[in-house]
């Protein structure tokens, strides 16, 4: 028979004889995990129900853990009243260098599902993932998308590119994949996640629509959009832009005096009035970058700051996917194409922030 273990029990036990009393932190990381996946011991909750979940869950509200903020939203919009999230990633939290703690191994033992992005976003992660797949059921949102939709760029090795929710017609895929995960973990509440799903998207369309529709503002040639590591290529892709970065797809990767004088280059060849820094990554790089194009005898100014691989802070409005979306476009719009009177536009009665109520 299996060896049962409460989650405090497990906790305690990665404090074990070493340097000074305990071990290093990065050995107890590996030995918890190891405790909880590789082991095969079954594992109860402190309030006595087993970590892997009973079968039928239609009785209790499923516990979902999440990636990010973006992800955690998704769950909660979609699962309604019938899940309990927690989210991993909280805002300007880059998930390419994100390291799973004691505490969020725990918390992913104890959950029923365990939702994340894929694509190697979460790349620190993956092999925590892999292996709890055996025993907590994992789910990837970018599963639902199909692979024809997804950009592999070759600087990428091979790879896809992780940033689907910038598209936002991806997202909607996506959203439509946990909506199914739901509805087979919990089927006698599938019509509910269902009708949670469809209004999820008809959300996410009428925001489609806001951003082609502020985009087409933008005249052509100054539809060129540079950040801090490239994480807009399907926003370029779906809403006309070029697009470029200092750190490529994975802020993993490091920006090379080569790439800050090529991309000065192209800002001076082209007249970029703006470049734009982003949320989760140090403006370091993209500060380098206009003193490159100054010393080139152009200048080039800071356009704002856009949210990439994380939402803002919960209770404002950038703290939603809808609202970051909304404000990284109208900041592109304002600092390429230039403000108009009265703002950049209105967005669709019915959605936006007071929409997700």
């Amino acid at each position: 028979m299996a060896e049962e273990r409460s989650l405090s029990e497990v906790h305690a036990s990665v404090a074990v004889p070493g340097s000074r009393g305990i071990l290093r932190r990065p050995i107890a990381r590996f030995l918890l995990a190891a405790l909880l996946i590789a082991t095969g011991c079954t594992v109860r909750r402190d309030d006595g129900t087993e970590a892997s979940g009973p079968k039928n869950l239609s009785d209790r509200k499923i516990r979902v853990v999440a990636t990010t903020g973006m992800i955690a939203e998704m769950a909660e919009e979609v699962g309604g009243e019938r899940v309990e999230v927690k989210a991993l990633m909280g805002p300007g939290v880059d998930p390419h260098l994100y390291k799973a703690s004691e505490g969020d191994v725990i918390r992913m033992a104890a959950a029923d599902v365990v939702v994340y992005n894929g694509l190697h976003l979460e790349g620190k992660m993956s092999e925590i993932f892999e292996r709890m797949r055996s025993r907590i059921r994992t789910v990837a949102v970018t599963d639902g998308i199909d692979r024809e939709k997804l950009l592999r760029p070759p600087e990428f090795q091979g790879a896809y590119d992780p940033h689907v929710w910038f598209d936002v017609t991806l997202w909607m895929d996506a959203v439509a994949a946990l909506e199914r995960a739901l509805v087979e973990m919990d089927p006698a509440h599938g019509d509910l996640y269902r009708a949670n799903g469809a209004r999820c998207r008809e959300h996410l369309e009428k925001l489609d629509r806001y951003v082609r529709k502020e985009a087409q503002t933008v005249p052509n040639r100054k539809r060129v959009l540079i950040t801090a590591h490239d994480a807009f290529n399907y926003f370029g892709r779906a809403y006309g832009f070029r697009v470029g970065g200092l750190q490529g797809i994975s802020t993993v990767a490091e920006a090379g005096a080569a790439d800050i004088q090529a991309l000065a280059r192209t800002i001076v060849e082209n007249g970029i009035p703006a470049v734009f820094v982003e949320s989760s990554v140090p403006p370091r790089y993209v500060e380098a970058l206009t003193e490159a194009v100054e010393a080139k005898g152009f200048r080039v100014r800071i356009g704002g700051s856009l949210f990439s691989d994380a939402m803002g802070d919960p209770g404002t409005p950038e703290g939603t996917y809808i609202g970051m979306v909304r404000h990284n476009i109208d900041t592109i719009v304002s600092a390429l194409a230039g403000p108009r009177p009265g703002g950049t536009g209105s967005f669709p009665e019915g959605s936006g922030n007071d929409a997700q109520q």
